[in-house]
């Protein structure tokens, strides 16, 4: 079953492959999803929402394998501070749930910040808007659809 995130891709032309992988509620960790489809943590990118002092909300798309670094982002959305928001915050703000957040296709468009790491692979897998949904495609498909910048926000 396609996610709108999907959809977004088919209707603008990028490809990709959709990844369907059981879902251990326990475990919504993005390491956990990377083993469950079968590729390596560093490839594997979890998508975060983040709100700045100056720009507001934001998403950054960083390593499974990684933290993000809040100064670079800070520095890269040209803001003084920013930090994560509220798990609460984060389904009204995306209109996806943990463990689910795609960069593609949020209630509302935000900024998008994807790690410089993601331009090391032909393709990379970021979730389709639904737990147990990656999408596969190449970081340049991502942030042409995203309008991303690419910048250094993870921490190894």
């Amino acid at each position: 079953m396609k996610t709108n995130a999907a959809r977004i891709l088919d209707r603008a032309g990028i490809a990709y492959e959709l990844r369907e992988y059981a879902v251990d509620e326990r475990d919504l960790s993005a390491p956990h999803v990377a083993a469950a489809i079968g590729l390596p943590a560093e490839q594997v990118f979890k998508t975060l929402v983040a709100r700045g002092d100056r720009s507001g909300v934001v998403l950054a798309v960083i390593p499974a394998s990684a933290e993000l670094d809040l100064k670079g982002l800070a520095a890269a959305s040209a803001n003084k501070s920013i930090d994560l928001v509220p798990l609460k915050e984060v389904l009204p703000l995306t209109g996806y749930i943990r463990g689910g957040v795609s960069p593609v296709g949020t209630r509302k468009p935000y900024p998008v910040f994807v790690d410089e790491t993601a331009e090391l692979w032909d393709r990379i897998a970021v979730s389709a808007g639904r737990r147990g949904r990656q999408l596969l495609l190449a970081p340049a498909g991502l942030i042409r659809i995203t309008e991303a910048k690419v910048c250094a926000i993870a921490e190894f």
